[in-house]
């Protein structure tokens, strides 16, 4: 792939070699950041679990501190009230047969960034899993998903609630804000992510967890971050 020379001189900004605390990743993303509008800035974190077996897939949800910076929108599988209670919530799309045709169809896959059903239409919503599933949009109970309080799932998704899970390779995505975020959002919002992922390492996993960190923007470099540190990340603002 070829790079800009803002992208190739923002990388000699980063020393590979060395191990950033969170605070000082979290400046250095900012600064390479090679986006003219507000970059997402993302985190990337290596596992040791083995991907393949059902007890060692880490899954789950987290609320960040402050936001993602953005406001997802939510696409809401339920009829009646419940449905009502979606639209009054904030949600985006809201429907029920017709909708769950439409997107078996491919239709309307970029109108969404999240994907919430009542359970009695999951006997349905289930037929999406070949369209859904690629893309992490598939609706589970265990990411709270699949709820009959649906207007209390959207809330929460609008208000900066993310969902991770380990891809194919242990490899583990999520956001924690945009460089508009000042150092202390953005180490604030990794914290209470990292906290949620150490909380849900597998008893089956052996040996070393928590491999390898990094941080990103859109575009710009990736910053590596010491995975030993995962207490007092506001240390370095704090004093």
């Amino acid at each position: 792939m070829k790079r800009s020379k803002a992208h190739k001189d923002a990388t000699t900004k980063v020393d590979r070699d060395k191990l950033y605390s969170p605070v000082d990743a979290a400046k250095l993303a900012k600064e390479t950041s090679t986006t003219k509008f507000d970059a997402t800035v993302e985190v990337a974190l290596r596992l040791g679990v083995d991907p393949r077996k059902a007890d060692q897939i880490v899954r789950g949800t987290v609320n960040l501190p402050h936001g993602t910076g953005k406001t997802a929108r939510v696409l809401v599988f339920a009829t009646g009230d419940r449905a009502e209670a979606a639209r009054e919530a904030g949600a985006d799309i809201v429907g029920a047969d017709e909708l769950i045709d439409d997107i078996s169809k491919g239709n309307r896959l970029g109108e969404f960034d999240a994907v919430v059903a009542t359970p009695d239409l999951m006997g349905k919503v289930g037929r999406l899993g070949r369209v859904l599933g690629p893309r992490g949009l598939m609706p589970n109970p265990k990411t709270g998903t699949v709820t009959p309080d649906v207007a209390k799932a959207v809330t929460e998704i609008k208000g900066g609630k993310i969902e991770f899970r380990t891809d194919r390779q242990a490899n583990l995505h999520f956001i924690i804000g945009k460089t508009s975020f000042d150092e202390r959002k953005l180490v604030e919002n990794y914290a209470a992510a990292l906290d949620e992922v150490l909380r849900l390492k597998p008893s089956a996993a052996k040996g070393r967890y928590l491999k390898k960190v990094t941080f990103s923007t859109t575009m710009g470099p990736g910053v590596p971050v010491d995975p030993n540190l995962t207490r007092g990340l506001t240390a370095d603002l704090d004093g």
